[in-house]
């Protein structure tokens, strides 16, 4: 908080004179090395580490000397530190704090203070010229304003303009200006009063945040009210709509990602004293589609909506969560979600349609996928304290019916992803799909073995020839794919496999190490951080996020062995029917193999995880 003027005073003088010492010091120490190198007796040793020392000393001494951003915040919310526009002056104050790290910050929270509002009685112009006859918390804020290179006026939108208490605070600068009329460049309105300091190099940001969908046409009261203060153009600001969904723990991930926006805003203002244009329109952005936040916002009342009654705080949980479905995730499939509260004995249903989504009354529909759970797991997965895919695996609450709804539950109660822009279904500049380009595909891993088993044994020579070209031209034909480690150690191990098969009598020899290999990659995956499969099926359940799902991996780990295993077992029984001359039955054998296998993997993968949701 601000100091009194005799403080402020106090501590100024004291930081001259630190700096006025540290210069004078460092003449002196300046003057005696220079005697020092003059010295013929000194041994260059002696020179060498007093000019070691010296350096030091003078790096020290300029850290020391360097001042950091002074930034005033004014927190203009009837609130306080419970303010939802303050999460957003806090997030902003961290990216400075990472760049500026010297930054000093002094919060004004106004609830707290003592401002009577201003009787326009210019006692501050022509009877205590520069002090108002009213002794409050106000000469604290004028001290303030005095002492800060950065005014943050943060506060909520209050019936489209600024909450009392900054406008009365605003009215009370009065004594800061001089009574004369003045004519200013660029100035807003038809007229002025000059300051009656200094105020040249004053730099403000406007925080606020406000209920409706989207700041977008709200704040034109603010905007001119500062227009006039600060100056049109003088003033950087950040509004964000739906503000009071900062308040609510079952929207963290959400409003999380907002707040790093922010941060990374305090960064770059720490950097340019300026907002980059990119940024600004990532603040821009919607925290959820018009639709969605409205939905939200009148179920979050608690109150019923016929009767105007309060009703269960259970099932205005269910209506908040029910106006988070994406209606674009419909897939000519209504689904019925039944949520069963077991330790309350209260249930609702959410019906999914083309249309959007509605809560009924459990019963009132055939339920096509039905959750059981404690109220407290429930809200717990809601907030973000545990991972819902997490909470599953160790049977704290159970799923029967249609698991593909839980597979897909952030695609259908991801709402917020569609108010971002839908930047993962946008175009690159040359048209192709942005995210989908990106992720790595099996067939190209695939493609190499499978040439290699084919092309050897049918054309010898010229088949390890094909197939060494193929694994030089996969990456190439991979160009806009990301490429895995397996796809790379396959196009390697293939390649020097089709090597070997060009060595005279080697053709059999190369087929059974393929394999063994192959066999093997599959086997040895498992013991790593990304099961083989996995590499590659993760980017249809959200990308990495789904190496942190226990269900997912123990599923993968599983399939993986089961492949490895099985192309072993092929290794094997290859090794005595290839030398014996039963290649056909043997590639039958294989086929056969491969395909039952792989129909298993499209069964396994549907049918594992609904095991372990129903806590079978």
């Amino acid at each position: 908080m601000c100091r009194n003027t005799a403080e402020y005073k106090g501590r100024k003088t004291a930081d001259f004179t630190k700096m006025t010492m540290q210069r004078i010091f460092g003449c002196a120490i300046l003057n005696i090395r220079e005697t020092v190198s003059q010295a013929t007796q000194s041994s260059q040793d002696r020179r060498d580490e007093l000019d070691v020392r010296l350096a030091v000393f003078s790096a020290q001494s300029a850290c020391e000397m360097e001042i950091g951003m002074k930034i005033l915040l004014i927190n203009g919310s009837p609130k306080g530190d419970r303010s939802n526009t303050l999460k957003l002056s806090k997030a902003f104050l961290e990216g400075i704090l990472e760049i500026d790290k010297d930054a000093e910050i002094r919060q004004m929270n106004l609830s707290e203070k003592k401002i009577a509002p201003c009787r326009g009685c210019f006692a501050c112009w022509n009877k205590t010229p520069g002090k108002c006859v009213m002794t409050d918390d106000m000469q604290e804020g004028i001290e303030g304003e005095l002492w800060a290179d950065l005014m943050i006026w943060s506060f909520p939108l209050y019936y489209f303009s600024v909450p009392g208490l900054l406008k009365n605070f605003i009215d009370r600068q009065l004594p800061m200006n001089l009574p004369f009329m003045e004519e200013q460049e660029g100035q807003t309105g038809s007229g002025g009063h000059p300051s009656r300091y200094d105020m040249s190099g004053k730099r403000h940001l406007l925080i606020s945040t406000c209920g409706f969908y989207t700041a977008k046409n709200n704040y034109d009261s603010v905007t001119k009210l500062f227009d006039h203060v600060c100056g049109a153009g003088q003033y950087e600001s950040i509004f964000c709509g739906q503000g009071e969904l900062f308040r609510v723990p079952e929207l963290k991930a959400r409003t999380d990602e907002y707040l790093e926006c922010v941060r990374q805003a305090g960064r770059e203002y720490a950097q340019k004293q300026a907002i980059s244009e990119d940024t600004k329109e990532k603040l821009r952005e919607l925290l959820y589609p018009r639709d969605v936040f409205e939905k939200m916002a009148d179920a979050s009342w608690g109150v019923e909506k016929k009767s105007g009654e309060k009703e269960d705080p259970v099932l205005t949980f269910t209506r908040q969560m029910a106006a988070l479905y994406n209606k674009d995730s419909f897939d000519q499939k209504e689904r019925v979600l039944e949520i069963r509260y077991t330790d309350l004995g209260k249930a609702w249903q959410i019906v999914l349609g083309k249309d959007g989504s509605t809560v009924l009354d459990a019963g009132s529909r055939e339920a096509t996928t039905v959750i059981e759970t404690p109220w407290d797991v429930w809200q717990s997965i809601a907030r973000g304290e545990i991972r819902g895919d997490a909470a599953l695996a160790k049977g704290m609450y159970r799923v029967t019916g249609d698991f593909s709804l839980m597979i897909h539950w952030d695609d259908f109660f991801g709402a917020a992803n569609a108010a971002a822009g839908k930047e993962k279904s946008g175009k690159n500049s040359d048209g192709r799909t942005a995210e989908k380009e990106k992720q790595p595909q099996m067939i190209f891993m695939l493609a190499a073995w499978i040439t290699f088993w084919v092309a050897v044994p049918v054309g010898g020579n010229v088949g390890a020839i094909v197939t060494l070209a193929i694994c030089a031209c996969l990456p190439l034909a991979a160009w806009n794919r990301k490429l895995t480690v397996y796809d790379r150690l396959s196009f390697g191990i293939v390649a020097l496999l089709s090597v070997l098969a060009l060595q005279k009598g080697c053709v059999n020899i190369a087929l059974l190490a393929g394999y063994l290999g192959f066999g093997l990659m599959w086997l040895l995956s498992c013991l790593t951080k990304e099961p083989l499969c996995a590499a590659y099926v993760k980017y249809n359940y959200h990308g990495d996020d789904a190496l942190e799902n226990p269900i997912f991996m123990k599923a993968n780990r599983i399939l993986a062995a089961g492949w490895g295993i099985l192309y072993i077992l092929i290794a094997i029984w290859s090794a005595f029917l290839l030398p014996a001359g039963y290649t056909a039955l043997m590639q039958i054998l294989n086929n056969t193999a491969t395909v039952l296998m792989g129909i298993f993997t499209g069964w396994f993968e549907k049918w594992y995880p609904q095991r372990v949701a129903a806590g079978k």
